[in-house]
């Protein structure tokens, strides 16, 4: 394309983009906040679920407190306390695995974007691509995130294979 400029496209030496919107509008950030989510939403159920069983579980051991040696019962709120610890951190392990999904798909995101990216900067002769939020002051232009979520939507679509900007 050489110096060939695209209509829309800013001709800068500095480009602003908002890294948060250009993840979360894209298709790719779209599918995975629906997986996060779902998994979420999962997690909150099965939380639920426990709790119940466990306040059951409770009290079913305070009723049987007063026809229990101190010494059984003892072990058995121990036990108890194990129990409820143990499925405190399995539970708070899952909801970092979720946020870990989370993370390393921004970071997949943003190395599929790199790409497209630097075929902005080529095309606007930008020198750099700042965060907009850092940016005390700049034009409207100069920010690329609506273009290269376009972009970047043709190229990875929901990284999933599923490529296309029409598909929003």
């Amino acid at each position: 394309m050489g110096r060939d400029v695209q209509l829309g496209t800013p001709q800068s030496g500095l480009l602003t983009i908002q890294p948060d919107r250009l993840f979360s509008e894209s298709l790719f950030g779209k599918r995975v906040t629906r997986e996060i989510e779902a998994e979420g939403a999962v997690l909150t159920v099965e939380n639920r679920n426990i709790e119940a069983e466990l306040r059951t579980e409770e009290q079913e051991l305070t009723e049987r407190r007063s026809q229990m040696e101190a010494e059984a019962f003892r072990a058995l709120a121990d036990a108890f306390d194990r129990k409820v610890q143990e499925t405190r951190n399995t539970q708070e392990q899952k909801l970092r695995e979720i946020t870990q999904l989370g993370e390393d798909a921004r970071r997949e995101f943003f190395a599929a974007s790199l790409p497209v990216l630097e075929g902005i900067m080529r095309e606007t002769g930008a020198g750099a691509i700042l965060d907009h939020s850092t940016v005390f002051l700049s034009a409207d232009v100069v920010d690329i995130t609506e273009l290269a979520i376009s972009r970047i939507d043709r190229v990875l679509g929901d990284g999933l294979g599923q490529a296309g900007a029409d598909d929003q």
